[in-house]
């Protein structure tokens, strides 16, 4: 390889830049953001941005060290073999990483909606959450969680509206159900169970004919892989980039990574795509060793984080239908957390609720594997890494 594009100017994209160059590879590489910014990190738009405890969350990279032509507000429009399609014409390519993120859902209607996704798309909100104003968030997943928390914080007059018949659904099942609490307590309305016919200019028209008046909207129901430019290039898609479990995709010579990527796990025995800040940081250097002739395997523990309501909500691993643990009551106790325990015993997911060392110790026995006494998970007073088995 002579020359390395990398699509994508997000962590992953800086990342998978950084990568190259740590593995020797001296040839020219280049990397474009549809953005008009240098790389920045994402998960603080929703905290410290939102918040006005920050500016700038940009990456701490030297691009001009790593030698990168960095071609900012350069959006990619279509692939075919050895060439990339962009907005300013087309760049060949001999090596390609795949790291175009994901796009926030926007609901139907005429009404101007705030989502939460680019540093411009929070300052831009975070300068209409003043004191007295009506704010509406659809949706009370992680984004919306986190918005309401601002918005509360800086005294606004904050209603969630959520389809789902408690929070988190989505995430976390019924565990969610005990965040629902921490709405009440910060002041915050939470209307569940309730679907959103409009976004109109004065607020919501909700699918029972009813309304939410509002000065302020803001849609956190999810985001899409930003994958459309790859239609018709023969790169495999399905619920974003189809990977293997070397992040290689269907083409020779093309990797993908981040929010944009559905890798295979092994360790799930699934195909798996997180939309969080870990994924970006770590699969590049898988990626880029595949790129480069390597057989290296990404299977990590996904982990993620969430500042809502003055709690610290920390989740490592991934669960389906296993049997639930709880970690002390939720009800009564500020620290606690669930526990998802597969039939054989081994753990496939933790919560911990302002409980760092659960997190830290469950993430060690999901990569471990060892199996857990249920019954000494329950006792929040155990340590998890005391409830192994022989």
């Amino acid at each position: 390889m002579n020359h390395v594009v990398v699509v994508g100017a997000g962590l992953a994209g800086v990342r998978s830049v950084e990568a190259l160059r740590a593995r020797g590879f001296a040839g020219t590489i280049t990397l474009m953001g549809e953005e008009a910014h240098r790389p920045y990190d994402r998960p603080p738009l929703s905290k410290s941005v939102l918040l006005g405890e920050t500016d700038s969350t940009v990456v701490d990279s030297d691009l001009d060290a790593l030698e990168v032509d960095f071609r900012a507000g350069v959006a990619a429009k279509g692939l075919r073999p050895g060439v990339v399609e962009t907005t300013e014409g087309e760049v060949a390519y001999d090596g390609l990483v795949i790291a175009t993120g994901a796009r926030p859902v926007r609901l139907r209607g005429d009404g101007e909606q705030h989502v939460l996704r680019t540093i411009d798309d929070a300052l831009a909100l975070r300068e209409r959450l003043v004191a007295g104003t009506r704010v509406a968030v659809i949706g009370a997943g992680w984004i919306g969680a986190e918005v309401a928390t601002a918005a509360a914080r800086a005294n606004c007059a904050v209603t969630v509206v959520e389809a789902a018949d408690l929070p988190l659904s989505q995430a976390l099942g019924p565990v969610g159900a005990h965040t629902a609490r921490w709405y009440e307590q910060a002041g915050v309305e939470l209307r569940l169970g309730v679907q959103v016919a409009s976004v109109d200019h004065d607020g919501l028209t909700l699918a029972d004919g009813s309304r939410v008046r509002a000065d302020v909207v803001v849609t956190g129901v999810g985001v899409r892989p930003a994958v459309e430019w790859l239609a018709g290039s023969g790169v495999e898609l399905d619920n974003g980039v189809v990977t293997d479990e070397h992040l290689r995709t269907s083409l020779p010579g093309v990797v993908a990574v981040g929010d944009c990527a559905a890798w295979w796990s092994r360790r799930y025995g699934r195909r798996l795509r997180v939309e969080h800040w870990d994924t970006a940081l770590g699969a590049p250097e898988v990626a880029v060793a595949a790129l480069m002739g390597g057989d290296a395997v990404y299977d990590p523990v996904p982990y993620f984080w969430s500042e809502q309501f003055g709690h610290m909500v920390q989740y490592a691993g991934h669960h389906d239908d296993e049997l639930l643990v709880l970690r002390g009551d939720p009800a009564t106790d500020p620290r606690w957390g669930a526990c998802w325990v597969r039939e054989d015993g081994r753990l496939a997911a933790v919560l911990a609720v302002n409980r760092p060392r659960d997190l830290l110790q469950g993430r060690r026995l999901i990569e471990g594997g060892q199996r857990l006494d249920a019954r000494r998970l329950a006792d929040p007073a155990v340590a998890l890494r005391d409830c192994t088995v022989a």
